[in-house]
């Protein structure tokens, strides 16, 4: 009796509890600088998620780049966020850069330029993995956007 109950218990699990399909990633949003002083600019994003399964699984973020005014100033990665089930979800992205990098000989013009006009062209762009019981799923994040910095 106890084997017929366990047997019907593991279908009652495999069944219920599948992947149907993976989290959908609404996109990259509040791209925004939360910190910006002489040594470091802190940037920050939020990738909006969707999930509609009834299991969770991990996602992370591995060689995210991060470009300001086209030059490549970050390259980072993140831990492992797991995946709440049935559930409308942001992981917050963020990222200190140190303003010597984002100086050099050919960027220089587009620098004091932004810097006079207190704006900036952020762009990330790379991929967020998702991971559940050995499935995997990859997201392409591409998303510029202009922000304000106050010095």
């Amino acid at each position: 009796m106890k084997r017929i109950i366990s047997i019907i218990l593991f279908f009652t699990l495999v069944f219920n509890c599948s992947v149907k399909e993976h989290p959908k990633f609404i996109g990259l949003e509040n791209i925004k600088v939360l910190d910006s002083n002489i040594k470091t600019i802190t940037l920050s994003a939020d990738a909006h998620f969707l999930n509609t399964n009834n299991v969770g699984g991990v996602l992370k973020t591995d060689d995210l780049r991060v470009y300001i005014n086209d030059a490549e100033v970050a390259k980072f990665s993140s831990e492992e966020f797991k995946v709440p089930s049935k559930k409308d979800f942001k992981i917050s992205l963020t990222v200190a850069i140190a303003t010597d990098s984002i100086i050099d000989k050919k960027s220089i013009g587009g620098l004091l330029g932004s810097l006079i006009s207190q704006k900036l062209e952020i762009h990330y762009k790379g991929d967020i993995k998702y991971k559940v019981f050995g499935y995997s799923s990859t997201y392409k994040v591409d998303k510029i956007q202009n922000v304000k910095i106050k010095l």
